[in-house]
């Protein structure tokens, strides 16, 4: 089991939800990012997705869509991320899970991407534009290699579509709590918890829920509902106005009512 899993097991034996925390890596420098992760750590973040910057983030929203071109401006590359997980990795056995679009993975190679995500210490892998439909090549060197393989599922996925991405997900699954781009919201949407159902109904994987939460109200409506929550533009955000900021202060404020 990967480090991720196990936390995930854990957390479900204790009878905890998980938190997972995204930021951007080289947002502001990679040496923050390193800095961050171990805060986050401290903070009791359960799994960190660790953005890969790429030119062209259609699922993002604009505050993370600002973290990557800042951090693509600064030369952040696929090889400097992995750098930052080496150097996380020494520091911390946090759970971690990059979090990319399909083109960065491409252009590094497949099969030389797995030996330096196993080498650096990462322990899966999202996708973001990569349906399980088309997944194939990617699962089977990523699973050779030990990589937990993680996927979106959207409200408006149909159960055949909800079924392939159960079954393609390992660490657990993500589910996407609004139709759209990622981003701060006033209020959960209605479509996430049966959407979170239809989904456990499915597959034994924990399902964790994401887009738009920002709040300690909206994390306690989410891990109500799922498994675990993701919390990303508001961290991301937070970074943009504080870059040397507390944000295991942020993170603690964020856990205060799950």
């Amino acid at each position: 089991m990967s480090r991720i899993s196990d936390r995930m097991s854990e957390l479900q034996r204790k009878g905890h939800k998980a938190f997972v925390a995204f930021i951007t890596a080289g947002d502001p420098s990679i040496d923050r990012t390193v800095e961050v992760a171990c805060a986050f750590d401290d903070a009791g973040v359960d799994v960190l997705e660790l953005g890969v910057p790429f030119s062209d983030p259609l699922a993002d929203g604009p505050v993370i869509q600002r973290a990557s071109d800042r951090a693509l401006h600064r030369g952040t590359r696929l090889a400097d991320v992995l750098e930052a997980v080496r150097r996380i990795r020494a520091r911390s056995d946090i759970p971690l899970l990059l979090f990319s679009y399909f083109n960065p993975l491409l252009r590094y190679g497949l099969e030389t991407l797995t030996r330096d995500v196993e080498d650096s210490g990462a322990d899966g892998v999202l996708v973001t534009d990569l349906p399980p439909e088309e997944a194939d090549e990617w699962i089977q060197v990523a699973r050779g290699a030990g990589i937990d393989t993680v996927f979106l599922a959207a409200p408006t996925s149909p159960d055949e579509r909800l079924r392939r991405v159960a079954a393609a997900s390992r660490g657990f699954v993500y589910a996407v709590s609004r139709t759209g781009v990622t981003g701060e919201r006033e209020a959960i949407s209605a479509e996430a918890g049966p959407l979170v159902r239809r989904i456990q109904a499915l597959t034994e994987e924990p399902v964790v829920l994401g887009f738009g939460l920002s709040t300690p109200a909206q994390v306690k409506a989410a891990a109500e509902v799922a498994d675990g929550v993701v919390v990303g533009s508001a961290l991301v955000r937070f970074l943009e106005e504080h870059p040397q900021g507390d944000v295991a202060g942020q993170v603690r404020w964020l856990k205060s009512a799950m």
